[in-house]
């Protein structure tokens, strides 16, 4: 029997998750109070002999049980019931971006501000997350990649780290990523801009590609910087952080950057961590 608890910051894609979790089989029960949890479990697991795999669904709204909430974790683990808990993320600005574009109100911000409530939500579920076995980050997620990771957990049981990585090319020409933690400069490398029939082209083309990698120096950028990101990784889990931002740089994110972007990425889905690719200027002339 797998019982999963749903949780998180409000926006960060809670409903998606018991959704998705309903579709590979699970029973659903969404915005169940805090205080029936331990009713509903022990039907689940003790007598429901055609339920195997259970997600429950819990947020801010019942903040009058989340004080009670780390009692009746401890009272399950005594009574021999395992549970897994899964708290949804995203930074503070992608959440006020959500609201805003759904102009749906925040649970606890009432008349009041989005960026206070988010504040005080996260001091409230703070502690949730301390005991959470899966942090999502959804910040630089679509829909489609938020189903591959949840896909990964609890349909295909494969090992999962609580860390998602973004690859970002960019051009220079248009500035530096805002939300960047690590940026790389690749315009040493050769330029497929000044080859005519390679010029209307991107990285994502096998023939601007072929061109950057047949450079040795692209070659061993490559190789190097893999190898220090598989250094830099695991020190940054054990610090606490959830998320990366690699932004690669060429002067207008066309060729040479979505090309490493690309080159980088397929080595780093060797590695068990939640991978984006995404090409920010590669559409722009």
């Amino acid at each position: 029997m797998r019982f999963v608890i749903v949780t998180g910051m409000s926006g960060a894609g809670r409903s998606s998750v018991m959704k998705m979790l309903e579709d590979i089989g699970y029973f659903c029960v969404d915005n169940l109070p805090v205080r029936l949890i331990p009713k509903l479990t022990k039907i689940v697991l003790e007598e429901s002999a055609s339920i195997d795999r259970a997600a429950i669904g819990i947020d801010i709204r019942n903040l009058q049980g989340l004080s009670e909430f780390g009692g009746i974790l401890e009272e399950m683990k005594e009574n021999g019931y395992r549970y897994e808990i899964i708290f949804l993320e995203a930074e503070d600005s992608v959440l006020v971006k959500r609201y805003k574009e759904t102009r749906r109100n925040h649970p606890l911000a009432l008349q009041g501000r989005v960026d206070k409530a988010i504040e005080a939500e996260r001091q409230e579920l703070a502690f949730i997350k301390k005991s959470a076995d899966y942090i999502l980050d959804t910040s630089h997620m679509l829909i489609r990649d938020l189903k591959k990771e949840v896909d990964k957990i609890f349909l295909d049981n494969e090992e999962y780290e609580n860390f998602f990585i973004t690859i970002l090319s960019f051009g220079f020409k248009y500035g530096i990523p805002a939300d960047s933690d690590l940026v790389f400069d690749v315009r040493f490398l050769p330029n497929p801009f000044y080859i005519p029939e390679l010029k209307e082209l991107t990285g994502n083309d096998r023939e601007v590609y072929d061109y950057v990698m047949d450079s040795e120096n692209a070659r061993i950028f490559e190789k190097k910087l893999f190898e220090m990101l598989r250094f830099l990784i695991p020190n940054y889990i054990i610090e606490g952080k959830n998320q990366l931002v690699i932004s690669i740089g060429c002067t207008g994110g066309r060729h040479r950057s979505v090309t490493i972007a690309n080159a980088l990425s397929k080595d780093m889905k060797k590695l068990p961590y939640g991978i984006k690719v995404e090409h920010r200027d590669a559409g722009r002339m």
